[in-house]
Parts: structure tokens; C-alpha cells; sequence
């Protein structure tokens, strides 16, 4: 008996022993910070914050100098050729644009810092002036990136615009920061075209594609409108000395997204960018030149601005694509033909959750799909890693990993090229579902991070082996994590067993405030006696024992219901958004009722799945979700999610809506890094919610 007991007790204590050490390794640890009083966590590895990690380096301009001279000969920036456009007619008769794509050509770093230096000299010479400001309006391209490092040489401040911006946002962007010259891609031009008339400043447009022949006639004499390839040849014929900024002056003027109302211009410096991306530098192990990073997240958002700030200083590869041609089935490619990953190859990507939980959704309406042996397999493989994973010994470890890697989970891995070997995920809650499917599926750790753009997306980063789900990690090296009491949502830093409050950023990674908004700056940024910059987030958290934070909560997205429940909508929809049958949800809580109610945006292929199995006659999408049994199927879905993630009753919408048409940033539902503009949502299915609550 003695060998069979031992081959039983000693995984078992290995098992016990690894979770207890993972439990008791400290990952933050607390800290005297001044101002307002609370409990604060630094990174457990630096005492004080980083500023950078590049000696002599303080600057963005100093910085992509430095890595084009030391990495002269090495591949910085590929895109893809376009082969072929066509349109393709579906059953419904909608029509969809295909696009065939070739190889990535490159440009090396030599030749990109060439480029720079003439696009830049090409801006003074178009009579561009330091104090004016450039905006760029386009979407993610090696043109958008050399546009931004040109600006940085003449110590011009950029202005950041998301390209699906609508026409008052965008004109309120542009005449409020007075740009004189906007840089955009074809389709935004047209934008520009037909506002024109609105623009109060605006001298100069620069096309980074052929101008249509349509936009020259109609932009007439409001400005100069020239190409991005006749600017680099003006500047590479008549060059200029660069005028480089210094650390605290402002690099970029970032426009949020816009999720509640008009979007605010954020004020960063060159030290506050370099402080997160020095800070993540140190996070993710093993980053340099032999990484290839897949950019594609849309340049005007900070995770992406961050991200391409620290490939080129590590020495790393840019390909360039975009999140409809991302992979080899997504919806912009042709049949046959190969995704944005696939080609490239990547080792490092950055991701939305929502492109994550898409990944995820695609994988198993595949495997579903396939049934019988396939996915018995997989679900086998599935919970053997899962084991692992979470820590047990008795799971699929060494061999046996290797094994299921290679019979099962290569084809998944191939979806993202099969390189992949970090995910940096930001932008909004990861559910734990997710990131454990990511963990096996992909054979990648995610680093679940936290930050705003007020604070350049620098805020907590979770560490390379830290397996657990729902949490965003300890303090990045540049930031302190300060929790304050919020007594009116119950959430203070006595509570125990966990410290809660309201979060709040203090570090060189704090931008200085917004554009021509005292007002809100006073009420959002504070510097303490100690000269630290505090940026108070509205996110409420918690510490775990080893220093890692939790996010809980939100103070706006905290309703009171009519029997004094609160209700957190974001934690709600985070949990119903696993049900396989969402692409989409919003929950409704209104303080004049004691319940709440969902608009759910439904997830085509699998209700349709769901449908033929069960012999649903149909003619269309839209009619298929009006459905009486479609509405019963897809609730009892949430409330099985809800279930599972222990929300309390007065949590589960008691009524849903059931939406065909998925929310776009081209819809204006929801902001380019897919977040829910909900007041928006409100205003546009206020009927919809009204027949919920009246029925």
C-alpha cells in the first residue's frame, strides 16, 4: 500500500504547497504617499516610480531616435499590398467588401527614421508652425505612426482623433484645440469635406491616400490640400533641423472616446507616456528585437499609443492590419485567402476583451460545430489544462501538456498565427472565463492591465505567472494605487478582509489635465504636498493579501433601485456577457422600479445554431430574434450565467430585449475601444425600455 498512498499524497501536497506559495508571494506592498488619506500599494520590486528605462532618454522624439540609429538594419514597419477588392452578395442580399492581401512589406528602421526626418522638414516647409497643432484622423497605419514621430521632431503637439468619430464630436475636437493641419487616411476625408464649412482653423489637409478628385473640388478654397507622400518629398528636398520638445512639454492631446457626452482632450507629456511604457518594459519578460508585435487597435487610443512607443524601443517588428482582417475568417477577408495574423506571424499583441471574448466565441462554434469525436477531445483537453492551470498537479503537466497542445490546441494556436507568446489585455474588464480560455487555448499568459487615458494607461499590470482570473495585478512600476473611503456606496478602507475605495493613480504616467477644462481638471487631478500628481479614476477596487487590486465597481454605473438595492451595471453585464447567445448587452437599472432589464444584442451564429437544431422555421436574422422561443432561450442563457457568477436576484434583468443589428463605433452605440456609450443606447431604444418596464 505504501507506493499507491505516496503516488496519491505527494501530488496532492505538491499541489497544496504551490497554491499556498502563489498565495503568499507579494506582488504590491504598502506605502506613505501623501494627500488625501487612504491605502496605498507601490510595485513590490521599486520603491520609488520609473520615469524611464532608457538612461539619457526623456523624451518620445529622443526616444525613437535612439532605437532607429541602434537598430539601423532592422525591420521596423510592415503592410500589407492590396491584391484585389470585390463585393460579395450574401442570401439576404447585403453586399460585403472582400479584400485579397499579400505579404508584409517592410520598411527598416533606418529607412523609417529617413522617412520621419523628411515628413517632418515637409510640415515646416508647408508653413507649419511649433506652436500650431496637428491632428490625425485615420486609422491605424505606418503613415499614422511616421505622422506622429515627424510632430515630435518640431516639438509640435499632436491631436488625436478616433476615425469613426461623428461629424459634432469631430468638429468640436478640431476648433476647440485650434488645429491648423489635419492629417487623415481617404475615408476620413470625406468626413472632412463635409464639415468643412464648420472647421473654424483648419489651413492644411494631408491625404496619406490618392485624393479623390471630388474632394479637391469640394474643399476649394478652405484649405491646402496636398498628399503625405508630396510632404515627405517637399521636407527630403528642403530639410530643416528638427526642434525636439523637452520631457514636460505636451506630445499629444488624446480625445477619449467619448461614453458620456463630448469627448475631452487629455493633456499628455513626453515624460508621462515614457513613464508607462518604461514601466511595462520591465512587466513583460523577454521583450526585444526578435519580438513582432501585430498593431491593429486604433492608434488614438493610449493601450495602442503605448504599445508602439515600446516596440520600437526594444527593437521589435510593427506589422500593421486591422480588426476586420485580423484573422483568415474575418469578415473583410476573401475566402480562402490569409488573415492579418497568420501572414505576420506575431509573438506579442494588445487586445480589447471584446476581441478576446470573439476569439473565444469563434473557437467554440467551431468545435460545437464539429461535434462527436472533435469535441470530446477538445472539452477533454479543455479540463485536463484547466487543472493544470489552476494550480492542481493532477493535471496536464509536461508531456501530457505537450501532448494536447499538439493534437488539439495547435489549430487554435494557428488562428493567431501560432507565435503568440504574451496577450496584453486592456481597455475594459476581462472576464475570467475568457482569459482562462485564452490561457489554454492560445498556450499564452495574458497580462490583464488597468489604466485610463489620464494616466496613459499606466495604472496596475498583472505579473507573467500570476494564473488567477478577475484581477488586474499589482501597481506598474511608474504608479502608486491609492484606495480612498466612498462612504456613500458602503466601500472604505477598513472594510475587511479586503481594503475597498475609490481608485486613485499617483505617478510621472498622471497627465497634466484636460484641454480648456479647468473645471473638470480641479476636480479630477490633485497634486499633494509631496508635488505627486493624483488622478481620482471613479473605479471602485480592492486589494487582495499580496498587493494585487481588483476592480468592483464604478460610482456612475451604480443605481439605487426602488427598494434601496444598488446595482452595478458594468459587473452585471460583465457576467451575462458569457452566455454564448450575447455579442452585446446593456442592463437598465431605473430607481422607480425594483428591477432591472437588459438590451441584448444577439449573437448570430450561435442562435441560428441553436434554431435549425431545434427546428425553428425563420426567414431572417431580425425575425428569428422576435421569436417568442429565441426571447426564452436567450434569457434562460443569462440567468444560467448569472447563476454561476452569484449575482443576487434584484442583479438579473427581469426582462429583455432582443436586437438583431450589432453596436459598431460606426453606429455611434459604442466608442472605438467598443465600450457602451450608454446614454446613447438609452436615447436610442428609450421605446424598447419603456415597453419592458410597461409590459
Amino acid at each position: 500500500m505504501g507506493p499507491y498512498v505516496a503516488g496519491v499524497l505527494v501530488p496532492l501536497v505538491v499541489t497544496i504547497l504551490l497554491q499556498n506559495r502563489r498565495r503568499r508571494k507579494k506582488r504590491g506592498l504598502p506605502v506613505d504617499v501623501g494627500g488625501e488619506p487612504g491605502y496605498a500599494i507601490r510595485n513590490r520590486r521599486f520603491s520609488a516610480p520609473v520615469e524611464t528605462a532608457w538612461e539619457g532618454i526623456t523624451t518620445l522624439a529622443e526616444l525613437f531616435e535612439y532605437s532607429c540609429k541602434k537598430y539601423y538594419h532592422k525591420k521596423l514597419l510592415g503592410s500589407r499590398k492590396l491584391l484585389s477588392r470585390e463585393m460579395e452578395i450574401s442570401a439576404d442580399g447585403r453586399s460585403f467588401e472582400k479584400l485579397h492581401l499579400g505579404e508584409y512589406k517592410w520598411l527598416s528602421y533606418g529607412q523609417t527614421f529617413e522617412i520621419v526626418c523628411n515628413f517632418s522638414s515637409g510640415l515646416a516647409q508647408l508653413g507649419h508652425k511649433r506652436e500650431e497643432r496637428v491632428a490625425i484622423f485615420a486609422d491605424t497605419c505606418e503613415e499614422w505612426l511616421i505622422a506622429l514621430q515627424s510632430c515630435f521632431r518640431r516639438n509640435v503637439t499632436v491631436v488625436t482623433i478616433y476615425a469613426s468619430l461623428g461629424e459634432e464630436a469631430l468638429c468640436y475636437s478640431l476648433n476647440q484645440t485650434e488645429v491648423t493641419t489635419v492629417i487623415c487616411g481617404q475615408k476620413e476625408l470625406k468626413k472632412l469635406v463635409d464639415i468643412s464649412g464648420q472647421l473654424d482653423t483648419v489651413k492644411r489637409v494631408i491625404c496619406m491616400d490618392e485624393i479623390p478628385s471630388s474632394a479637391l473640388v469640394a474643399a476649394g478654397s478652405n484649405w491646402t490640400l496636398t498628399t503625405f507622400s508630396d510632404v515627405e518629398k517637399l521636407g527630403r528636398e528642403n530639410p530643416v533641423d528638427p526642434d525636439l520638445p523637452l520631457a514636460a512639454d505636451i506630445a499629444v492631446i488624446m480625445y477619449t472616446s467619448g461614453s458620456t457626452g463630448l469627448p475631452k482632450g487629455v493633456m499628455m507629456t513626453h515624460r508621462s507616456v515614457l513613464a508607462t511604457a518604461s514601466a511595462v518594459l520591465t512587466i513583460v519578460p523577454g521583450l526585444g528585437s526578435k519580438d513582432v508585435y501585430l498593431a491593429y487597435l486604433p492608434l488614438a487610443h493610449i493601450l495602442e499609443l503605448a504599445a508602439e512607443t515600446i516596440v520600437p524601443g526594444i527593437g521589435g517588428s510593427i506589422g500593421y492590419g486591422s480588426p476586420l482582417t485580423l484573422t483568415d475568417t474575418s469578415s473583410k477577408i476573401k475566402k480562402g485567402t490569409k488573415g492579418d495574423a497568420s501572414v505576420l506571424r506575431p509573438t506579442v499583441m494588445a487586445a480589447v476583451p471584446a476581441i478576446l471574448d470573439r476569439v473565444r466565441d469563434g473557437v467554440r462554434k467551431k468545435v460545437d460545430a464539429a461535434g462527436g469525436l472533435s469535441k470530446k477531445l477538445f472539452d477533454l483537453a479543455y479540463s485536463r489544462r484547466q487543472s493544470a492551470v489552476n494550480g492542481n498537479w493532477f493535471g496536464a503537466w509536461g508531456l501530457e501538456k505537450q501532448f494536447w497542445n499538439l493534437l488539439v490546441f495547435k489549430k487554435v494556436q494557428a488562428i493567431l498565427g501560432g507565435r503568440i507568446r504574451f496577450i496584453l489585455s486592456g481597455g475594459a474588464p476581462l472576464s475570467g472565463d475568457t482569459q482562462r480560455f485564452i490561457n489554454i487555448c492560445l498556450g499564452a499568459p495574458i497580462g490583464q492591465g488597468y489604466g485610463l487615458t489620464e494616466t496613459c494607461a499606466g495604472g496596475t499590470f498583472s505579473d507573467y505567472d500570476d494564473t488567477s482570473v478577475g484581477r488586474v495585478g499589482p501597481p506598474l512600476p511608474c504608479s502608486y494605487i491609492k484606495l480612498i473611503d466612498w462612504a456613500e456606496g458602503g466601500y472604505l478602507t477598513s472594510d475587511s478582509p479586503m481594503p475597498r475605495g475609490e481608485i486613485v493613480i499617483g505617478g510621472p504616467n498622471v497627465t497634466v489635465g484636460y484641454f480648456k477644462n479647468e473645471e473638470k481638471s480641479k476636480e479630477v487631478y490633485k497634486v499633494d504636498e509631496r508635488g505627486m500628481s493624483w488622478f481620482y479614476t471613479g473605479d471602485i477596487g480592492q486589494f487582495h493579501a499580496d498587493g494585487c487590486l481588483e476592480i468592483i465597481d464604478r460610482k456612475k454605473d451604480i443605481v439605487k433601485l426602488q427598494h434601496g438595492e444598488y446595482v452595478s451595471l458594468g459587473k452585471v453585464e460583465a457576467a451575462l456577457s458569457i452566455s454564448p447567445y450575447v455579442d452585446n448587452i446593456m442592463l437598465h437599472a431605473n430607481p422607480f422600479h425594483s428591477y432591472c432589464v437588459a438590451i441584448v444584442v444577439a449573437a448570430q451564429a450561435a442562435v441560428e445554431g441553436w434554431a435549425k437544431k431545434h427546428g425553428i422555421d425563420f426567414g431572417d436574422f431580425p425575425e428569428l430574434c422576435q421569436n417568442e422561443e429565441t426571447v426564452k432561450e436567450v434569457y434562460a442563457s443569462l440567468v444560467k450565467a448569472a447563476k454561476a457568477a452569484c449575482l443576487e436576484k434584484f442583479e438579473i434583468p427581469a426582462k429583455i430585449k432582443l436586437l438583431a443589428e450589432a453596436w459598431t463605433p460606426e453606429s455611434g452605440l459604442v466608442t472605438a475601444a467598443l465600450k457602451l456609450k450608454r446614454d446613447v443606447i438609452r436615447k436610442a431604444f428609450s421605446d424598447e425600455l419603456a415597453q419592458l418596464y410597461s409590459s
